[in-house]
Formats: C-alpha cells, sequence, structure tokens
C-alpha cells in the first residue's frame, strides 16, 4: 500500500470530529476492558463458589495475582512503549519506522516471556510463601501458578501486540481480541471447575486455553491486509535504538504494574502477620473490585492514546488539547459513580465472591478503607496516561515510582506503628497515598501538558514565520 493511501486511510484521527471520534475508539476499548474485567472477576468467583474449599481456594489464587500483575507489566514495558511511538510516526507520516516498531516489540514480548516462563516454573513455590502464602493455601496458589506460568507467552502477546491494534484505530478489532478470551474463559471454567472436577487447576487451564484463542486472533489480523501496519519478518531483528526507545516510554506503565505486583506482597505478607488468612482473603476481593475502577479506566485511555498520540505527532494542539479534556470528564464521571455505589452497597459487590460468612463480614468493612478515595482515580489515570501518549517518559516514571515506591509500599510497613488496628493501618495506607498521589499529578501535570502544548504551537507557527520572513527579504 502507497504512503498517501494509508495516510488517507488514517488520517480520520485527525480530522473528524472529537466528540464522535473518541466515542468510536473508547466504546471498543471500554467493552474490551468490562469484559476483560468480567473475565478477570468471574474466575474469582468460580474458585470462590467451590464446595467446601472455597474461601481458602479463593484466597491462594489470590496470593498469585503479584505473579499475574508481574506478566503484565513485561508486556506493558513493550506495548506501552511500543504502541504510542508507533502511533507517533504514523501521525508523521513515518509508516515504515511504525512497522518497525511493531516488528521489534513483537521479537522482544516473545523472548521476555520465555525468561518469565522458566523463571517462574523454577521459583515459584519459594515465591509465592513470599507473596503471602500460608500452609493453608499454598497448594491452591502452586497448582494455579504452575499453568498459568505455562501460558505467559500467549498472556504477552494478547496484552503486547493487541495494543498496535487499536494505536491504528481499530478499537473494535481490539475489543474483539479481549471478547474472544474472555468468553471463552467463562465458559470454559465451569467446565473444567466443576464437571472435569479440576478446582483451581481447571480455573487455570480454561484461562490458557483463551489466552492462546486470543493470541492467534491478534497475530493473524497484524499480518493480514485489514491491518495499516504489518507484522514481517524483515522487521523481526532487533534494532537498539528501537528498543531503547520503546523501553525508555514503556519503563513507567512497566514500574506501575511491577510495583503493582510487589505492592500485593507487601500487602499480604502484612495482612497474613496482624490479621492471617482471613485478611488475605479479604484483600484477594478488594483487588478485584478495585478493577471495577482501575479497567474501564484504562479502556477511556486505550480509546483516547491514539488520537492524542496522533495528533501529538501531527503536531495539532488543539486536538491534544481537546482529547485530553474529554478523557478527563469521561474518567471522573465513571470513577465518581462507581465509588458512589461501592461504598453504598458493599455487601453486594463483595457477595459476589464469597459465601462464606466471616469472609463477607470482613471485606465489607475492609472496603470502607481501602477504596476511601478511588474517586480520584479518574484524575489520577487521565494524567498520567496522557503524558505517556505524548511520549513524555520522564514525568511519567516519575509518577509511577511516586504513588506505589515512594508513598504506599513504605505507608504499609509504617502506619500499622501509630495504630492500634494493625490491619486497619494497612487497608489505610492504600487511600492515604492516593490523595498524596493525585494532588501531585495534577500540578505537575498542568504545568507540562501547558508547557507541551506551547511548543507545539510554536511547531505549528514555524512554517508561516518562514514565508513572512522570506516573503519580507524578497521584498
Amino acid at each position: 500500500m502507497k504512503k498517501d493511501n494509508i495516510t488517507q486511510n488514517n488520517d480520520f484521527l485527525g480530522k473528524e470530529s472529537l466528540g464522535k471520534l473518541m466515542f468510536k475508539l473508547t466504546l471498543p476499548a471500554v467493552t474490551a476492558q468490562v469484559i476483560n474485567m468480567f473475565y478477570f472477576i468471574v474466575d474469582r468467583i468460580y474458585i470462590g463458589h467451590i464446595p467446601n474449599i472455597g474461601a481458602l481456594a479463593l484466597t491462594g489464587v489470590g496470593i498469585t495475582t503479584p505473579l499475574i500483575l508481574a506478566i503484565s507489566a513485561f508486556a506493558a514495558l513493550v506495548f506501552m512503549g511500543g504502541a504510542p511511538r508507533a502511533s507517533i510516526k504514523m501521525g508523521e507520516g513515518d509508516y515504515k519506522t511504525a512497522e518497525k516498531i511493531m516488528g521489534n516489540s513483537y521479537v522482544l514480548l516473545i523472548i521476555i516471556s520465555l525468561i518469565l516462563t522458566t523463571f517462574t516454573l523454577i521459583f515459584g513455590k519459594n515465591m509465592l510463601y513470599i507473596f503471602g502464602a500460608s500452609e493453608n493455601t499454598i497448594e491452591y496458589a502452586f497448582s494455579y501458578m504452575q499453568i498459568y506460568a505455562l501460558g505467559t507467552i500467549f498472556v504477552q502477546l494478547t496484552l503486547g501486540m493487541n495494543a498496535f491494534i487499536t494505536a491504528q484505530g481499530f478499537a473494535k478489532t481490539g475489543m474483539y481480541t479481549i471478547l474472544i478470551g474472555a468468553v471463552l474463559n467463562i465458559i470454559l471454567d465451569p467446565l473444567f471447575i466443576y464437571a472435569f472436577e479440576l478446582g483451581v487447576r481447571g480455573a487455570a487451564i480454561a484461562t490458557v486455553i483463551s489466552q492462546a484463542c486470543a493470541a492467534t486472533w491478534v497475530i493473524t489480523f497484524l499480518k493480514s491486509k485489514r491491518s495499516i501496519l504489518h507484522l514481517k519478518k524483515e522487521n523481526y531483528k532487533l534494532e537498539k535504538n528501537i528498543i531503547l526507545s520503546i523501553l525508555a516510554l514503556g519503563s513507567a506503565p512497566f514500574i506501575m504494574q511491577l510495583t503493582e505486583s510487589i505492592l500485593y506482597v507487601s500487602f499480604n505478607s502484612s495482612l497474613l502477620k496482624y490479621g492471617g488468612d482471613i485478611a488475605v482473603g479479604a484483600m484477594t476481593i478488594l483487588s478485584s473490585l478495585m478493577q471495577f475502577t482501575m479497567l474501564p479506566l484504562m479502556g477511556f485511555t486505550q480509546g483516547a492514546q491514539p488520537i492524542i498520540s496522533y495528533n501529538f505527532g501531527a503536531k495539532n494542539a488543539d486536538r491534544v488539547k481537546g482529547a485530553f479534556k474529554l478523557l478527563l470528564k469521561i474518567s471522573v464521571i465513571y470513577s465518581t459513580i462507581l465509588w458512589t455505589l461501592i461504598m453504598l452497597f458493599p455487601h453486594v459487590f463483595v457477595g459476589m465472591f464469597t459465601n462464606d460468612t466471616a469472609l463477607r463480614e470482613f471485606s465489607v468493612w475492609a472496603i470502607h478503607i481501602y477504596m476511601a478515595v478511588s474517586i480520584l482515580l479518574g484524575i489520577q489515570v487521565a494524567c498520567q496516561q496522557t503524558f505517556i501518549a505524548i511520549g513524555n517518559a520522564k514525568t511519567s516514571l516519575f509518577l509511577a515510582l511516586l504513588r506505589k515506591v515512594i508513598l504506599l509500599i513504605p505507608l504499609i510497613y509504617i502506619l500499622p506503628i501509630f495504630f492500634e488496628n494493625k490491619v486497619m493501618a494497612v487497608y489505610l495506607a492504600e487511600p492515604v497515598s492516593d490523595t498524596v498521589a493525585v494532588i501531585v499529578t495534577v500540578s505537575l501535570f498542568t504545568i507540562q501538558f501547558r508547557k507541551a502544548l506551547k511548543e507545539l504551537r510554536e511547531s505549528e507557527n514555524l512554517p508561516e514565520k518562514f514565508e513572512k520572513k522570506y516573503q519580507q527579504q524578497e521584498s
């Protein structure tokens, strides 16, 4: 396909009405994340309702969360660095480099997957004890982790390469990727868990099969004629400059998700120390409910990212600003509505995961502390992800470190020193760090986003200035 034809086909990102375009791209992305959310949560609902062992099995699988988040973090390192870079290059009209970025990302994901699988299979059981497993829950955690680790490559390719589909503006196709994995998992879960009586092993097998099918769909699309950017063998050779640019921009979301993994280790180990298995089990439910907030918000930002990145590359400051304002408004409205529902009806949300009376009541108490200021996450996510969309790796990295590494993880260990109720103090670390992080994020964003827009507008006016100067010299 010729460059002019490609540019013409993709220029809707730079010309179409922002409201219509945001709806067009965000709806499928959010739908995909909502489906992914239910896929993640339904998995735990099925496990939590296994007769006789449901509460312990749910706690055991919850202990594997740091592993799952770490695998996702390495995928984010590649796709959150590669996809925005590719979008920016598309906005500049450099489709050859955009395809090289995608090809290098593909190979990088495969290499990382093989390393992660090997490491997990060798050191997995010891890791689970560090994550907060007890003698009561290690059996369930280890059974799930062993099988899930074998499917690492499918998870990496599904998450990593699907971002390049949405980065081209094919949000609906990206939604189908998540839909395939989620629907298959929801169907296969009860079959393997209950019908085949495989318990938590069955849940892991269902997940691996589902992700394998989703990964096949993604790679097939990116090699087809429908895709603007194509996976080609000539782009598989790793190039130092491309890899470094991907890793630089992807480092912020990588640290965000990797520290999320470290965070759960900190939470689980502290809660096991102060509150036992029931406190760890409650954390599994709370982390699942947090997905109700975070995953749709990530869907909003995924829908907005191609618009912001493309127009940033095309030096269209007004569209970049307009897209961000729309993203912020949508994100704040969503987080406010969901926070209100969870605070008013906690029993309904917690009851989805367990029938165990003690665990349910404990979780309802904990949710009012842990998610006290999750209403602010809409602002945090919109600002931080916009930094990534415009290629500001340095600030994104700092903000990623701030909320989790600088604030939250230390607070998990510091706050229990000052409170008699140690378990409450551990849960309280989340709202305290969220509040401080949002204040800092908004302050930095206000300054740096204005600066970035000013530079764009100045670059827009450069041709006009040169033309006037030339005319003056001619006269």
